[in-house]
């Protein structure tokens, strides 16, 4: 069996959205990530993800192949899984290399959340498309009368399909169903500011962000924050029932940003320079039936698997990098999958990973103060994660943690050679 192995990519800076980085379209922001990658090694393929389509492109990877003007007999293909699209990008390639001769795999995504495609509904776009086939004019005179309800507006932000609910929303669920306070809520958001702040002082994220368009660093951290700030602040998702309990602070903000990591085996790593080798031992994707409990909580059903299946506890894991969609989805995660009831019959597994380790949990900072480019997020946190374990001793582990929509997870085990 092939060992498969992440080493630390590149990424811009993570920005909100409607900032310096609104001017930039989503090739904008990649091209200079893949540059830099493709300056340290040729990638044998590509793997990019975009969660918020752009209608004219059917393969951003490729596109950007062009773009970053690297060798077009790159071969390069899109994935997407909501905010889970880099990590499954990851996951796609470590099956990959080692065979068909690839070695070295560049894998990533973009989000730029300052610009979301407004759609025509089906009837009226076919209608228009129908005549610009047989009479422009015509077409042109119809769209000089499109009206605001001919178009399928984004009016509840980025909602699940099925359900019709924001995250947001999902999540207020989640906080009411496993009773997770608000107050608990913003002492996570706070101590993911302060490490991220505490990341940048000690010059953690200097070799992981490029800079681009002026900016060499995360602006959404926060070094002025205080709980008492967070504590302040009203709820955006239920405004209306006096029990809401997510904020702007405790929530993941709209982010714009690009990021990569490589995925490589021995043969890939040698061409990287042999830098600190972080196998990337076992992976778990997760569904469920959201209905219940939240639309963001499969982690607490993946993370209990691959620990079973491994034999190791909390306390085995010494780096823990979980994705900070919203501290109440962080906090019910780790509740319900510390849990014997919630394991053995959410989980289906009768295994006991003792007390978690909170202090070993998003050392340098996660979503709520980094940010949350919905498809770069993978690849910030498997680098973050991957770079944590280049300084530890051999045998450390990790365990990274990505929640999507649809009642998704991803999640993977790491370690140390």
């Amino acid at each position: 069996m092939t060992d498969v192995f992440l080493v630390p990519g590149f990424r811009t800076a993570f920005m909100k959205a409607g900032g310096a980085f609104a001017k930039h379209n989503a090739l904008e922001l990649s091209v200079p990530v893949l540059q830099a990658m493709n300056a340290r090694a040729t990638p044998g393929f590509v793997v990019w993800g975009q969660v918020i389509p752009d209608a004219t492109m059917s393969n951003i990877a490729r596109e950007l192949i062009f773009e970053a003007k690297m060798s077009p007999n790159i071969p390069a293909f899109s994935t997407v899984m909501a905010c889970s699209t880099s990590f499954i990008g990851v996951i796609e390639a470590s099956g990959m290399v080692g065979h068909g001769d690839l070695h070295l795999a560049l894998v990533g995504g973009v989000e730029t959340m300052s610009h979301v495609p407004l759609a025509l509904k089906a009837q009226i776009a076919d209608n228009v498309l129908g005549q610009f086939v047989k009479n422009p004019a015509s077409a042109l005179e119809t769209l000089q009368r499109v009206t605001p309800q001919d178009f399928d507006l984004p009016i509840h932000g980025w909602a699940n399909r099925q359900s019709g609910r924001s995250m947001g929303e999902h999540t207020e669920d989640t906080a009411t169903h496993f009773q997770i306070p608000r107050a608990d809520q913003d002492r996570r958001a706070l101590l993911s500011h302060q490490a991220a702040i505490a990341g940048q002082d000690a010059g953690f994220f200097g070799d992981l962000v490029i800079p681009f368009d002026g900016v060499d660093h995360d602006t959404i951290p926060r070094r002025d924050t205080s709980f008492d700030k967070l504590a302040s602040l009203p709820p955006v998702f239920d405004r209306t029932s006096g029990y809401g309990t997510l904020t702007a602070g405790n929530s993941s903000p709209n982010t714009d940003g690009a990021g990569a990591i490589w995925v490589c085996d021995a043969e890939g790593l040698r061409r990287l320079g042999n830098p600190p080798a972080v196998r990337f031992v076992d992976w778990q994707v997760q569904a469920m039936d959201y209905h219940e409990e939240g639309i963001l909580m499969a982690p607490a059903r993946g993370i209990p698997r691959l620990l079973a299946r491994h034999k190791l506890r909390f306390a085995d894991i010494q780096s823990w990098n979980i994705h900070e969609a919203f501290a109440a989805q962080v906090l019910a995660n780790i509740k319900a999958a510390s849990d014997p009831v919630y394991r053995r019959e959410k989980a289906g597994v009768d295994f006991d990973p003792g007390e978690f380790p909170w202090d070993r949990l998003n050392p340098h900072g996660g979503s709520l103060a980094i940010g949350h480019p919905f498809a770069a997020t993978g690849a910030r946190i498997l680098s973050q994660a991957a770079k944590e374990l280049g300084a530890m001793a051999p045998g450390s582990r990790g365990m990274v943690s990505v929640c999507a929509d649809g009642g998704h997870g991803t999640v993977a085990l790491l370690e140390r050679n």
